[in-house]
């Protein structure tokens, strides 16, 4: 038996330029849980042309069977896929046809975050949503058809157009507070961020407080999924109701 992940260990697998999952999920972990980080090799880069954009996606899909294999070797028994794009890209055949490899890959369970966020929506009765990426106009495209397509209606959707995978984390509170406050109104039951490196967490619990409704930003309802599909019911207070109710 592991010394301290005694209950459970979870693998992580994320971008090589991103710094919020590890920080932001390491906070959320219970007593007996451990989490490991494998990292997919992708450049730094610009993201502003539409060819640079595809390139930088098709990078990441070819490093995460690297990763996960790097990862598994420390036996992890689930495993998170911290990649949001990925998550979304081609629609919800495209998604669950890439949850199936990367689990036949590791030989585990996977939580993505697309799957997992709409998990939460449903646990809250919401279906009319507004978003906040960190993407490029391509990017938002495929967020909002994959949400549309899985039965949600996305009422406002705003992109921050980060122009390289690593400036994602340099978006600042301010900034995401000021852009959920211009997303929400009556017509909104949910807001949601998504963005592995988009250090979200924190703002979106505290969002909670003050619009009065969820607020669901993607590491911390990534863990969410992952706990409580590896029967880890621990309630995890102040990181958001997702993680305190359900």
């Amino acid at each position: 038996m592991d010394a301290l992940g005694w209950r459970k260990r979870i693998g992580f697998v994320v971008p090589s330029t991103n710094t919020t999952v590890q920080p932001e999920v390491d906070d959320l972990r219970p007593r007996g849980v451990t989490f490991h980080v494998a990292r997919v090799s992708i450049k730094e880069r610009p993201l502003t042309s539409e060819q640079a954009f595809l390139e930088h996606v098709q990078a990441m899909r070819d490093g995460l069977g690297a990763a996960i294999e790097q990862v598994m070797t420390c036996g992890p028994e689930h495993l998170v896929m911290g990649v949001a794009l990925e998550a979304f890209w081609g629609g919800l055949g495209q998604s669950k046809a890439l949850q199936a490899e990367l689990a036949a890959k590791a030989g585990v369970a996977v939580t993505m975050g697309s799957f997992a966020t709409a998990s939460a929506l449903r646990y809250f009765g919401a279906t009319r949503i507004a978003v906040l990426t960190p993407h490029q106009p391509r990017g938002d495209e495929m967020v909002r058809a994959w949400f549309a397509e899985e039965g949600f209606e996305v009422v406002r959707l705003k992109g921050l157009k980060c122009p390289s995978p690593r400036e994602i984390a340099h978006v600042q509170p301010t900034t995401i507070r000021e852009s959920l406050k211009e997303l929400d109104g009556p017509d909104v039951e949910a807001l949601v961020a998504v963005g592995t490196n988009l250090a979200s967490g924190a703002i979106a619990a505290e969002a909670e407080r003050w619009l009065g409704k969820p607020v669901l930003a993607i590491n911390p309802v990534m863990t969410w999924h992952a706990l409580r599909a590896c029967g880890i019911e621990d309630r995890v207070f102040g990181h958001g109701r997702i993680l305190e109710e359900f």
